[in-house]
């Protein structure tokens, strides 16, 4: 009987009373649990350095457009993808780069008249816009217009693509504040008159006024540009060639609000 307990004493001999020697086994010695705490903080960290990167990603494309005219925006090249994947007639793609200088002042009057006359006092949020458009949907009963800016417009028209949608919104907001941040307000505004889209498959100014007018930018007619700017809202539904009434209506709004605008075109040299 002694020997018997000697027996069974010896086999369970270091174990903790009431372990079973299989947990015993499974347990991860000190050493594997450093490895894969060690694991966790190196995944932890090319997370955190990933993240880092691709909110430094639209830092450096508005860095990039602050020198370097962009050669084609990604709505171009969306139109582009789309049309090679579509049945439809294949338009061609009109865009040409005039700088700042080669603009007619005018017509970025008319594009200030049109799009965002706090232009040059918000930086990238027109505030009191986004109120009075809280306001008026309140007393219509509608849904809230839009009260996009020209920098909001631009950074859309370069970076982003078209829709509605709160993830392009919140892009569109973060690569706004970027462009206020690294540009001046008169690249911004060279930017937008050169991207903006004006038609289907039409970019810019320039390209417009060829395209509808047969003149370049600087031969357009104050009428003429102020009908460009007045497109804005719908270009791919409006012709300023053939224009309805509302375009004709927004067309001699922007010619009568010229009149009494103070366009601070000193802020342009």
């Amino acid at each position: 009987m002694t020997d018997s307990l000697r027996s069974h004493n010896s086999n369970h001999r270091g174990l903790r009373p009431g372990r079973p020697s299989s947990l015993v086994a499974k347990m991860p010695t000190p050493k594997a649990r450093v490895k894969r705490s060690a694991s966790r903080g190196r995944g932890k960290k090319w997370i955190l350095i990933l993240l880092a990167v691709l909110l430094l990603i639209p830092a450096m494309q508005v860095a990039v457009v602050r020198f370097v005219n962009p050669p084609r925006t990604l709505p171009m090249l969306i139109e582009q993808v789309g049309a090679t994947f579509s049945k439809a007639p294949k338009a061609p793609l009109r865009y040409r780069w005039i700088d700042l200088p080669q603009i007619p002042e005018m017509f970025l009057e008319h594009l200030w008249i049109s799009e965002d006359q706090r232009f040059f006092q918000h930086e990238g949020f027109d505030w009191k816009e986004m109120d009075l458009a809280v306001k008026e949907a309140e007393r219509k009963g509608k849904p809230v217009r839009g009260a996009s800016t020209i920098t909001n417009q631009c950074a859309r028209s370069i970076f982003l693509w078209q829709g509605r949608s709160w993830i392009r919104k919140g892009l569109e907001s973060y690569y706004t504040i970027w462009m206020e941040a690294l540009l001046p307000k008169r690249r911004i505004l060279e930017l937008y008159a050169n991207v903006i889209e004006m038609g289907r498959g039409i970019y810019g100014v320039e390209a417009a006024s060829q395209h509808y007018f047969g003149v370049s930018a600087r031969g357009l007619t104050r009428e003429q540009s102020a009908m460009l700017a007045a497109v804005l809202p719908n270009p791919k539904g409006w012709d300023p060639t053939k224009p309805g009434p509302m375009l004709r209506w927004r067309q001699r709004r922007i010619l009568q609000r010229e009149k009494h605008a103070n366009f601070p075109e000193r802020l342009l040299r």
